[in-house]
């Protein structure tokens, strides 16, 4: 009974999961790995979920939490290569979409959690403060700053692909 109920929990979070992690690791394969790390946790809690108001937002949680984590143990053998063994379709979207993740990846990995959070999970300041243990004037300042460095990466490019 509880094993069908994290399923359904977990086919129904996977994607939006994915989506944030893809974004916070900026890499498909990290961000599968981050996913599974996550709903495993949810799943070791997963007897006591009658406690937590909504468990999605908590995955959310735990999700950026575990990659702020790995990103301080750096313990993680893999090197990302800047080539890719095929050719990237060259639709505006996928322009668009490359730009984006290589402008969060500029970004320190606490500057990019509170962004992804904040603007792509649509979370609000106060949960995403405490989602990461921080102030609320704490996030405001970051999110700030970020989103300043995001529009200067991503200025010139916007442009570009908008008028492509």
């Amino acid at each position: 009974m509880a094993d069908a109920a994290f399923g359904q929990f977990a086919r129904a979070n996977a994607a939006p999961l994915f989506r944030s992690a893809l974004l916070l690791t900026t890499d498909w394969h990290r961000a599968e790995d981050l996913v599974q790390d996550t709903l495993a946790r949810m799943y070791r809690i997963w007897g006591g979920i009658a406690r937590i108001d909504n468990p999605a937002a908590y995955a959310q949680t735990v999700l950026a939490r575990q990659f702020l984590s790995q990103r301080r143990r750096r313990s993680s053998g893999e090197i990302p290569s800047a080539a890719l063994p095929e050719a990237l379709a060259t639709d505006a979207d996928a322009d668009l979409r490359l730009a984006l993740l290589s402008a969060l990846r500029s970004l320190r990995p606490a500057d990019r959690a509170v962004v992804v959070l904040r603007y792509l999970a649509d979370r609000s300041v106060e949960q995403v403060a405490a989602d990461l243990d921080r102030s609320p004037s704490s996030v405001k300042v970051q999110s700030m700053r970020a989103l300043a460095q995001l529009r200067e990466l991503l200025g010139a490019e916007l442009t570009e692909l908008i008028q492509n």
